[in-house]
Parts: structure tokens; C-alpha cells; sequence
């Protein structure tokens, strides 16, 4: 069974942007040392237009050749006229507006989204599947959340998008993997689900 991995960059009170999405200001920790550990442990993660301006889009994948998104992370993407924005994994768009996609290389969930996840990891493949966001989509997938992948960076938001929206109290419990330090005060942990 592959693993659905939640990747994802969050302030330190947890928020993944300010209310209405933007996570702009956590683009000046892009130091060197950072951006080197994106290109050399997480290049899979990365926008393929990012890969290439690192130079390791003809990197193979190690970690993930699927990627499971929504609608306003997507957009983002599409305003800068990218209509494939991970193009060297196979992308799922969750989106209940989007009536067609505007690349033959996307693929848009409108419905079930969690029953196409289970079909996504019930597959036989190496790699697993990452789910970039957003915040509604990983309310709705946290049962199926079997990694969190935190990136936090040393800013506090007072208000935001949450990292999952719409799930209500219920405590769900992860084990510390792992911690890695950065100078400039990131801290990329991961958590595997306890099950």
C-alpha cells in the first residue's frame, strides 16, 4: 500500500497562509542551504518550472510520481499560465468548480475524492503520492494521511488558513520521524500516523 505524504509549509502557529491563502512571506527563508536540501531531498515536491531553474528537472523521482491538489493551490499555477505545474508526476486536481481541464496531462477529482485516493494507494508502485494542498482537501483526506511532512517556518500568523480545515475536534496521532534545522530558523519534521 503506497502512503498519502502531506507536505506541507505552515508558520509556526500553523497556519499554511494568511486568511485568504497567500504564503508569500515565507519565500524569504529560500536561502541556499534550504533551497539546496528542496533540490536534493524533496526535488519531487518541487514545480517543475522550479526543478528546472534549480537544475535537477532531469532528476528521476525517488519519493513520488503521483501528486493530489486542490483547486486554489492549482490556481495558483494556472495565473502564471502554467497549466501542468508538476508535470514529472501524475496530477490529480480536486476541484468541484472546474469543469474541465486545461491540460490533458491533469486530471480533475469532482467527486469522491477520498474513494480516488484509496485507489491511488491501493496501487502497486515504489513511489507514493503527495498531497500539496490545500487546506480544505486535507481536512477532508486527514483518515488517509499517512505521513506529515511539516515545513515550519519561524513566523507567527496570528490568523490563517489552517493546515486542515473542516475536520472538527478529533484528535488523530502521529510519531516524530524525524527534525532537520536549517540556519535560517526552518524546521522540516516529519511524522508518520500512528495506526
Amino acid at each position: 500500500m503506497r502512503k498519502l505524504t502531506y507536505l506541507v509549509a505552515c508558520s509556526l502557529d500553523g497556519y499554511i497562509g494568511d486568511p485568504a491563502g497567500d504564503a508569500t512571506s515565507m519565500l524569504a527563508y529560500l536561502d541556499e542551504e534550504y533551497l539546496g536540501h528542496l533540490a536534493t531531498e524533496l526535488a519531487d515536491t518541487l514545480p517543475t518550472h522550479a526543478r528546472r531553474g534549480l537544475g535537477v528537472d532531469d532528476v528521476p523521482n525517488t519519493r513520488f510520481d503521483t501528486i493530489v491538489q486542490g483547486r486554489a493551490s492549482y490556481d495558483l499555477a494556472l495565473k502564471e499560465g502554467i497549466t501542468s505545474p508538476y508535470a514529472h508526476l501524475r496530477q490529480y486536481v480536486a476541484s468541484r468548480t472546474l469543469t474541465e481541464s486545461p491540460d490533458p496531462d491533469v486530471e480533475i477529482v469532482a467527486d469522491d475524492l477520498v474513494g480516488r485516493v484509496r485507489a491511488l494507494k491501493a496501487e502497486d508502485s515504489a513511489l507514493d503520492i503527495y498531497l500539496c494542498g490545500g487546506s480544505q482537501i486535507a481536512g477532508e483526506l486527514l483518515e488517509e494521511v499517512d505521513e506529515l511532512v511539516i515545513k515550519s517556518y519561524p513566523q507567527v500568523y496570528g490568523s490563517g488558513m489552517p493546515m486542515f480545515a473542516g475536520t472538527g475536534f478529533a484528535v488523530t496521532d502521529f510519531r516524530l520521524a524525524s527534525v532537520r534545522a536549517f540556519g535560517n530558523g526552518v524546521l522540516i519534521r516529519t511524522y508518520d500516523r500512528k495506526r
